[in-house]
This record gives C-alpha cells, sequence and structure tokens, in this order.
C-alpha cells in the first residue's frame, strides 16, 4: 500500500502536529503550506494521496481540489474543515472530494479516514499497474501470464513456434487455453496480419474445412480438440494441408493423439502431419505460484471489461485460492475471478467439508502445496520446513490428494 500523504495547511502547528500524526503510524507524509507549494507535487507520477485544509491564503483547497483533478481524476483528496466548514466541505465532495475531516479531530479518526482513502488509492494503482501489463510487451508476455519457470518456458515455447511456419500441435488439460496458445503463436507470426480462423473439431465437415482454408489463406487455423475430428473430416484435413502450403493449422488436444492415432482412433498420417512443433500446457497444479498473478490478471481484465472498481484481493482471498484443486485449470480460474469481481459470492456447498473445518483444510493444503513448491517436490526438506513428523507430512499428503512428484522441478 502507498504511503505517501501530502498534507497541506497553512497553519503551522497544526501541520506539524498532523505531519507527526501520520509518521507514527509509519507513513511518509510531504508538508506543505499553500497552494502554490502543493500543486507542484501533484502529478501523474504521484501515488499517494492528498490531505488538503480549505481555508488558506490566496487559492484555496477547493482550488486544489480542482487541481488534483484534472491531473488525475482517481487521486482522493480529503478535506480539512474548521468550525462552521462543514456545508461547505459537504459540497466539495459533490465536485470529488474524496472525504472530510472537522478540525479539531483525534488522531484515531484521522487515521481512520486517511487509511481508506490509502487503501483506495493502492487499489487504484494496482489496477492500472495490470492494466499496463495487459496491453504492453509482445502477445507471449501479454496474454500468456505467469512468473513461475513453467510460464517462461511455455512463452518461450510459444516464440519459437511462431518463428516457423510448420504446424503446430498444443496439447494441455481442458481449461488449460489451448486456443489462447494458438493466438498467441499466430499474433507473434509473419502471419499476425493475416486471417486467423478457430473451428471446433468435433462439428467439422469436409466443406465448413474448405472454407475455413479459404478465409483463412496465408493466415493460421486453429482445430479445438482435434482428437475427435470426424474421419471424413481428417481425410479432408490432410488433403487441404497439401492444397494450401501457406496457410498454417494449429491444432489444440487434452489427449493423448500418438495414443489414439496407435490404437487406429486417429488417422495416423494426419497424426504426423500435425506433430510437427510441440508445445505442451501445464496445469495450474503444476504452476501453483501462478494462481495468485492469473487470477490478479482475470480480475483486472473482468472489471476493465464491466467498467467495475478493482475489489480488495486479500491474504484469506489467496489462502483460499490456493486451496483449490483447480482442475478445469485456467478457464475455472478465470470464472472465478469474474465471480470475485462481480462481487459474487463462491459456494462451497458441494466441497464435502463447510464451515470452519472446510476452511482450515483448504489453508492447510495450501501450506502443503506452497512448501512442496518451495522445495522442489523435495518432501523431506517440505516436511522439516512445516516441522511435521515424516509420517504425519504423508498422511496429509495422502488426505488431500497432494504427490510430491508434481511439485518436483
Amino acid at each position: 500500500m502507498t504511503d505517501r500523504v501530502l498534507l497541506v495547511d497553512d497553519d503551522r502547528a497544526v501541520r506539524e502536529a498532523l505531519g507527526q500524526t501520520l509518521e507514527l503510524a509509519g507513513l511518509r507524509p510531504i508538508l506543505a503550506s499553500s497552494y502554490i507549494e502543493a500543486k507542484d507535487h501533484i502529478s501523474t507520477q504521484f501515488q499517494g494521496i492528498v490531505v488538503s485544509d480549505i481555508r488558506m491564503p490566496g487559492k484555496d483547497g477547493f482550488a486544489l481540489l480542482d487541481h488534483a483533478r484534472k491531473v488525475d481524476a482517481d487521486l482522493p483528496v480529503i478535506l480539512l474543515t474548521g468550525e462552521g466548514d462543514v456545508p461547505m466541505a459537504v459540497k466539495g465532495m459533490t465536485g470529488g472530494a474524496f472525504d472530510f475531516i472537522e478540525k479539531p479531530c483525534s488522531p484515531s479518526d484521522f487515521l481512520a479516514v486517511v487509511g481508506k482513502a490509502l487503501k483506495t488509492r493502492a487499489l487504484v494503482l494496482e489496477n492500472r499497474a495490470l492494466k499496463r501489463e495487459i496491453r504492453q510487451g509482445d502477445a507471449a508476455a501479454r496474454m500468456l501470464v505467469g512468473t513461475s519457470a513453467l510460464s517462461e518456458q511455455m512463452r518461450e515455447a510459444a516464440r519459437a513456434a511462431a518463428r516457423t511456419s510448420a504446424e503446430v500441435l498444443i496439447s494441455g488439460p481442458p481449461g488449460a487455453g489451448t486456443a489462447k496458445m494458438a493466438e498467441v503463436i499466430h499474433l507473434l507470426s509473419a502471419a499476425a496480419m493475416r486471417p486467423f480462423q478457430k473451428i471446433s473439431a468435433a462439428s467439422a465437415a469436409p466443406d465448413t474445412l474448405a472454407v475455413a482454408f479459404e478465409r483463412a489463406e496465408g493466415g493460421s487455423i486453429f482445430l479445438d480438440e482435434v482428437a475427435v475430428l470426424p474421419p471424413a473430416a481428417q481425410f479432408a484435413l490432410l488433403d487441404l494441408i497439401d492444397a494450401h502450403p501457406g496457410t498454417r493449422v494449429i491444432a489444440g488436444t487434452y489427449r493423448d493423439l500418438a495414443g489414439e492415432a496407435a490404437a487406429g482412433r486417429f488417422n495416423p498420417d494426419l497424426f504426423y502431419k500435425l506433430d510437427v512443433i510441440r508445445v505442451r500446457i501445464p496445469a495450474l497444479k503444476e504452476r501453483p505460484e501462478d494462481i495468485p498473478v492469473l487470477f490478479r490478471h482475470y480480475v483486472a481484465l473482468a472489471c476493465e471489461q464491466s467498467d467495475l472498481p478493482m475489489p480488495a484481493i486479500t491474504p484469506e482471498t489467496i489462502a483460499g485460492l490456493m486451496a483449490e484443486d483447480w482442475t478445469g485449470n485456467a478457464r475455472a480460474l478465470m470464472n472465478a475471478a469474474m465471480r470475485f469481481a462481480m462481487g459474487l459470492s463462491e459456494s462451497h456447498e458441494d466441497e464435502g467439508e463447510t464451515g470452519l473445518a472446510g476452511q482450515m483444510a483448504r489453508v492447510e493444503r495450501s501450506l502443503l502445496i506452497e512448501a512442496l513448491t518451495r522445495h522442489g517436490g523435495n518432501a523431506t526438506e517440505a516436511a522439516a520446513a512445516l516441522r511435521l513428523p515424516r509420517k504425519t507430512f504423508y498422511d496429509k499428503l495422502t488426505r488431500h490428494g497432494i504427490r510430491p512428484e508434481d511439485y518436483r522441478s
């Protein structure tokens, strides 16, 4: 949370007393005695809040409020009022003031209003940072969010695939985001300005494939869950790939396509045609450290798309997320983030354990996973870090369905 407070008051005794109150609370005040002195501290780079007296020589607190809102409409400005100035302060709030404090006030009341404004400011700044992250960088950095080593490997795999025009086979568990990966590869490729066509393999027919190739000429075609492509469409796809060498086919699947081909359920020739470059998307349980990052990213996206304020994401919220299995992977996490952004509470009625017991179980599972992740899947080191006997540690792993090998680096 930001800790900068621009405090403006022409009364030196009041200014210094309030400044000392802020310092004792661990905050960093910037003291100013007038509009002229204060305005130079307000810029698009200022990450704090403003607390200003209303009545000051020259330009008053309302003028400073107007200036601050022109520089940054989301900058919280708290107005300090003297006796009889409350109606003026209320009027100022209709002009965009965050709140007002009547002088004299107790340190606790003063810090309560300041703390509320600082939390609001921190949320705004976090939302802005996430939006910049969304908009900046190449498609891999912008769309494949995560800080884990596996996420970086995934981004590098996408960039490597984009440097060629060969067919790509993307594998990953349900909900992992094969379609997004395909789009990233297309956007990074030399054909980025050409069409990108998405087709559901389950409903694809020879004629629909032909239309897709015509529309995507020189671009890319993504076949979602290619393992269920009907036999007739499989033969047609082979011919279409040969007939359109300038169009790249990117196929996605959560099944073992090599096994499907070996069992005769998928055309072997088509498998070898598609299996040129392999890109694997790891499940969320393989990279739990990405869960908080992805969740914040998805919440920011949902808020931006729906024009909603960024809600506070507490440590308790993160602990709850880390305790989940996320078998639905990124899609399930995205849905949870959308519900969170809209203020809809999560229901755990189908989880077997509810209330305090259920919450404690989820927190315990989160701690076990965090320890295993930190120690590269080494159960002995993880147990020692948690100060648990080896047998107790393994009993807890079994109870929560956690396998140390899933977290080995």
